[in-house]
């Protein structure tokens, strides 16, 4: 009759994992209260070394799983080769069954009978792979293909970790790896400019700002690597962005979960970018003086303060503080997928598809359009949106001229005789037309 401990030592085994500490823990064998031996753990292995070409440069590669449970798998930077941990042994070390199982695992597929009538990677549709053949296919490659695919991969690696160094920001650094690896995707050579130029030339689905941000990625990863090449032409023309009404605004405002709508309606006072403000601090807001400031703007851009409406503050207010950060630590993906969620659900249901052109960036581009309809002062929005250079703030001039023009040109004047006087009609709407006359007053005028 098995004792306890060997009862519990075969239910191990059934649930197909091997024994560990935390294993003995569990079934109520706690350290110091076991009568049975415990198992001992293997002593410290030596370096890891490649059985294909004795490199000692290995990486972990995922798990697979046995009956034992499961086993490490290596790989080779050097030459690719893949690998089981062949230090590898259960619980049971030094047992009878613990040897029989490590002679199958270090043994190769269909290499003798107790394997060879295995069907591996078999299903209805496709044929039994050998794994041993595939290892015999893969050496009649052409020389250094492999070994090239792992050399890149690393290269991939140490160039993130040297932005990172250089200081380029996290979005940029992640946008970078996203285009090196869809270059990748594609069977491109991130070593050979000429085959990344034939992806770009047959490459028909990206847009030109796509098209651009991957020449420039590309551009960057050989300056990285001591290479150059020559760039492909790329001409992206600034499109004119979609404006929606205060009212689409304020409908997907509404319609939006808690979160999402607050998110939403600062960008509508702030014209901030999505990224600042999901790196907001409970302390860039101050709930008594009604007043949001952001030290850690985007691009490169200005710190900006503005005076918001109490609306939002008590928004703002109602959202939990789980951390420093007013709209959590998580990734702006999830915040922008429920947003768009919302967004075709509204759509659908007010029978409106404008709501689906807007976009976080698209409320951006509004509060800067009526903002310089209201002021009349390029240089007053381009210090509201962080702009350092005018140019980049010249698109909103052209775009209010286009969307607030009327038919209607008739105008009230008023005459400012003083600087008091003028104050009080610009106050009220008016703009400057012309000069000082002879009575020493100054003309303004405000459409009907």
């Amino acid at each position: 009759m098995q004792s306890l401990a060997e009862g519990k030592v075969a239910s191990t085994r059934n649930a197909s994992a091997p024994l560990n500490a935390c294993t003995w823990q569990k079934n109520g064998l706690k350290n110091g209260k076991s009568a049975e031996k415990r198992p001992t753990q293997p002593s410290k292995q030596p370096q890891l070394r490649c059985p294909e070409c004795g490199s000692p440069k290995i990486w972990k590669d995922g798990l697979r799983l046995t009956n034992l449970g499961p086993v490490q798998r290596y790989i080779c930077r050097n030459c690719a080769y893949r690998f089981s941990d062949p230090h590898f042994q259960c619980a049971f070390n030094g047992s009878e069954m613990s040897r029989h199982d490590q002679r199958i695992l270090t043994k190769l597929l269909k290499s003798d009978p107790l394997t060879s009538n295995c069907q591996i990677c078999a299903t209805k549709t496709t044929e039994a792979i050998n794994l041993a053949k595939v290892k015999n296919r893969l050496k009649n490659e052409p020389a250094g293909a492999t070994r090239q695919a792992a050399d890149v991969k690393g290269k991939i690696i140490a160039f993130t970790w040297w932005m990172q160094k250089q200081g380029y920001a996290r979005e940029t650094i992640r946008s970078n790896i996203s285009r090196l690896r869809a270059l990748q995707a594609r069977n491109g050579n991130l070593l050979d400019p000429e085959s990344t130029k034939e992806i770009l030339a047959r490459e028909k689905n990206w847009s030109n700002n796509t098209r651009r941000n991957t020449i420039n990625a590309y551009t960057l990863f050989l300056k990285f690597n001591g290479m150059q090449w020559e760039k492909p032409r790329c001409n992206v023309t600034r499109k004119i962005p979609f404006i929606p009404t205060e009212q689409e605004i304020d409908d997907l405002i509404a319609g939006s979960s808690k979160k999402v709508s607050t998110f939403l309606q600062l960008l509508k006072e702030t014209a901030m970018r999505s990224g600042e403000v999901k790196r907001l601090l409970w302390t860039d807001i101050d709930f008594e003086r009604r007043i949001i400031i952001l030290n850690q703007p985007e691009k490169n851009g200005l710190p900006r303060v503005w005076n918001v409406s109490s609306k939002l503050l008590k928004m703002l207010d109602a959202l939990p503080r789980e951390s420093l950060r007013a709209f959590g630590d998580g990734p702006i993906n999830s915040t922008k997928t429920t947003f768009m969620k919302a967004r075709r659900r509204l759509a659908a249901k007010l029978q409106n598809p404008r709501l689906l052109q807007i976009h976080f960036h698209t409320l951006r581009h509004w509060k800067a359009t009526t903002e310089y309809h209201r002021t009349k002062d390029p240089l007053h929005v381009m210090q509201f949106l962080g702009h350092k250079k005018l140019d980049s703030t010249l698109l909103y001039v052209q775009l209010e001229e286009r969307l607030f023009k009327t038919d209607d040109d008739n105008f009230i004047c008023k005459v400012a005789h003083n600087v008091g006087e003028a104050i009080a009609i610009i106050e009220v709407g008016f703009e400057y037309v012309t000069g000082e006359y002879a009575d020493g007053g100054k003309i303004f005028r405000k459409r009907k």
